[in-house]
């Protein structure tokens, strides 16, 4: 249990860690109040309308990459969050008082989204590389693990919380009460007493669109990143908009909204799970995320298929525990393999690539469920996650040459991990070793002009024997026994 929760003995990190639990709990009641409000009290079980109010919630993060990874990088983070934070508050409490009114209507929604979405495309991308500050690359790996388990804790809690609030006292009271919980995080915030560590400065001076692009020519020099990239944009679009999927299949089984909240806490259930697993983990391994990826194919086409709310309820377990574990590692392989002083842009891009697929696929998985049912949502995330599964499997067999043979048995190894019998200078790069093992440093200080990798090419083999040094015989005129000769 230590090693899984070492990071909470920083203390910034302990207090961001609570004040990010009660926040995230508000946060999981408002997106869920959303969503039923907008399906069943500002229009008529309309999917689609679900759908454009997540593509005007997570649009902006595609648009806005550029510059919410720039203020990222050059920015205070944590006065960057205070702001955002914020605003948040402020959106949540006008949403609220229109519905409590009686006066919201479905583009007081859809504006809401829009300004959720904006500001949202700051905030989430500094509170990502936040907590690199907070922690320090030694511990950032867990430390992102326990992020994911704090958001998965309150999406067990909040869900089924707001179900019970939408029928006791209102949709509108949720976002109040939602935006009386950002006062834990902004007091989080202000206890917190660290420093931004900016990017050195170079020599040369760069042209702003230059300085803006770096983090995108920086990923396209890492194969590794762009595989995760491809398929976590995938699995973003197609098996992620859950509050459409979820949403539907519960009207689909005749149930009303706390048998809706219901379906995300077990969903939570199952994330929360695969957070703590990742925590437990040294660091953060690609062939975790191909695996979970392939496995989130075949839950997602299992709970298409069930006859019932409690045994589709119980397929979401998986799905959480899939879903989680994939992004909790993508994630963290991201950050821990980035270099520092483009890590906010890269970020800015994996959140864009995440939330950007959603106003893709979120519209075309509403009109799915409004055309061919709610069962198709969960077979077309079932497709696209073994989509993605193809392409990381497809890069494991090209770039870290996977091999499958039959010798006494079935035998399944790579270029880092040969065979006896092959020769050690094939052993070019691994899968097993931990990152800060095999990550290679630059060829110059310029992190953008560097070849950069996840692991070390044309390197000794980091499992095999390690040569040391012959200790030097001394001179004929020095006295071995005698320091100084």
């Amino acid at each position: 249990m230590s090693s899984t929760f070492r990071s909470l003995s920083i203390r910034n990190y302990r207090i961001w860690f609570f004040g990010a639990f009660v926040s995230n709990v508000g946060a999981w009641m408002q997106a869920t109040t959303q969503n039923w409000v907008v399906l069943t009290e500002l229009t008529e079980n309309n999917a689609s309308a679900v759908g454009i109010t997540m593509a005007l919630q997570f649009g902006p993060q595609l648009l806005l990459v550029p510059f919410s990874g720039a203020v990222a990088d050059r920015f205070d983070r944590r006065k960057v969050l205070l702001l955002t934070q914020s605003l948040l508050m402020l959106l949540a409490v006008g949403l609220g008082t229109l519905l409590i009114t009686g006066q919201a209507e479905i583009w007081h929604l859809y504006s809401f989204a829009l300004g959720l979405g904006i500001v949202n495309a700051f905030d989430s991308t500094s509170r990502q590389a936040f907590v690199s500050d907070l922690v320090g690359n030694s511990h950032l790996s867990n430390a992102v693990a326990l992020n994911s388990a704090s958001f998965n804790s309150a999406r067990l809690v909040g869900p089924a919380v707001a179900g019970v609030l939408i029928a006791a006292i209102g949709s509108g009271w949720v976002f109040i009460i939602n935006a009386a919980s950002f006062l834990a995080m902004l007091g989080a915030l202000s206890m917190i007493t660290t420093s931004h560590t900016r990017a050195p400065k170079s020599d040369k001076r760069e042209s702003q669109l230059r300085q803006l692009s770096a983090g995108f020519r920086y990923v396209m020099q890492r194969r590794d990143i762009l595989v995760i990239f491809i398929m976590v944009f995938l699995v973003g679009a197609f098996s992620m908009n859950f509050p459409v999927m979820s949403s539907t299949m519960a009207v689909e089984f005749g149930r009303g909204a706390a048998d809706y909240g219901l379906l995300s806490s077990i969903l939570a259930i199952g994330s929360l799970t695969g957070a703590l697993l990742a925590a437990r983990r040294p660091a953060a391994r690609m062939r975790v995320v191909i695996i979970s990826v392939g496995g989130l194919g075949i839950v997602s086409l299992l709970g298409a298929v069930m006859p019932t709310y409690w045994l589709f309820a119980s397929t979401l377990v998986f799905f959480g525990l899939a879903t989680s574990t994939m992004m909790t590692t993508a994630n963290g392989f991201v950050q821990t393999t980035s270099d520092p002083a483009v890590r906010g842009r890269v970020l800015a891009l994996y959140m864009a690539i995440l939330m950007g697929g959603t106003p893709i696929g979120a519209p075309l998985v509403g009109a799915a469920a409004d055309a061919l049912g709610a069962r198709s949502t969960f077979v077309i995330s079932g497709v696209a996650a073994l989509i993605a599964f193809a392409v990381g499997m497809t890069w494991l067999v090209s770039d870290r040459k996977l091999r499958i043979r039959w010798n006494n048995g079935l035998t399944v190894t790579h270029a880092g991990r040969p065979l006896i019998t092959d020769s050690r200078a094939e052993q070019l790069e691994t899968l097993t070793a931990p990152i800060d093992v095999l990550r290679r440093e630059p060829d110059t200080r310029d992190p953008l002009e560097a070849n950069w990798d996840s692991a070390p090419q044309e390197a000794p083999a980091t499992t095999g024997i390690i040569p040391l040094p012959m200790p030097e015989k001394p001179a004929a005129d020095e006295d071995p026994e005698r320091p100084g000769g």
